[in-house]
């Protein structure tokens, strides 16, 4: 069952388009990476799926409805969450309480009763840090429920972003770059994470340069050039495929 489609989507910045004409389609309950040199679009895209971009023509549909230009929020509660490229933590904050921040969806935010801490609200509030610290402990982070988030190592805080966005129950989940700036230990981590989302029924769009991880977790690959899809396919054909080698190696290899 076709869970996104994105029809013929465009935008430009300026005089240049950022991405040309894209079209794709994900399927519920798998992995779907987004691969491409520098500069090929891949971030734009997750940004114009989550309504971080408006886009100049085209169209997303998410379970059949329109959902293009929707503002990340409305996103949030039809079931799209996301990590960025840039780790986005609340350093202030505890590590569970950044888990805590992406459950607000959940929750009873009724002022009145938020604010006289109804028996309601007390008894979801609970229930939701419970429910947190368990997505800390399936991401791995388990250990650092009380501690605060800018102790927490690299590795951890890319784990404990995805912990956040796990917290809103998405339908899909869309992670930019996880892998990124994380060493073979932690990349690992990271991978494994992410087959225990997908094994829940979660699905997954993939955007990242670790070409170990996207070949050994990958249902599909869409690969993008300046802007455009340059093919899709399963990983061994995407391995295989001239065009991709030529984009990624040059020409002459």
């Amino acid at each position: 069952m076709t869970l996104l489609r994105v029809d013929h989507l465009s935008k430009q910045f300026g005089g240049i388009a950022a991405v040309d004409e894209l079209s794709f389609e994900v399927e519920a309950g798998t992995i779907h990476s987004i691969i491409g040199p520098n500069g090929a679009g891949k971030t734009t895209v997750l940004n114009l799926i989550t309504g971080v971009y408006t886009p100049s023509r085209g169209a997303i549909y998410l379970d059949g409805t329109t959902v293009s230009g929707k503002p990340p929020h409305e996103l949030a509660a039809h079931g799209l969450s996301r990590t960025f490229q840039n780790l986005q933590i609340f350093t202030t904050m505890t590590a569970l309480e950044n888990v805590m921040v992406g459950r607000h969806l959940r929750l009873d935010r009724r002022f009145l009763p938020s604010l006289f801490r109804f028996p309601g609200v007390v008894k979801h509030d609970a229930a939701a840090r419970e429910h947190c610290m368990g997505l800390m402990e399936f991401v791995g982070c388990g250990r650092y429920v009380d501690a605060d988030a800018a102790s927490l190592p690299y590795g951890a805080l890319k784990r404990l972003e995805i912990a956040r966005a796990l917290a809103t129950e998405p339908k899909i989940l869309l992670l930019d770059e996880p892998a990124a700036g994380l060493n073979a230990t932690e990349s690992r981590e990271v991978d494994a994470v992410i087959k225990k989302i997908a094994a829940q029924g979660i699905t997954v769009i993939l955007v990242e340069h670790d070409m170990k991880m996207v070949m050994g977790i990958s249902d599909r690959i869409l690969v993008l050039n300046y802007g455009r899809k340059l093919t899709e396919g399963t990983p061994a054909e995407i391995a295989a495929h001239p065009e991709v080698i030529s984009a990624y190696l040059g020409a002459a290899a």
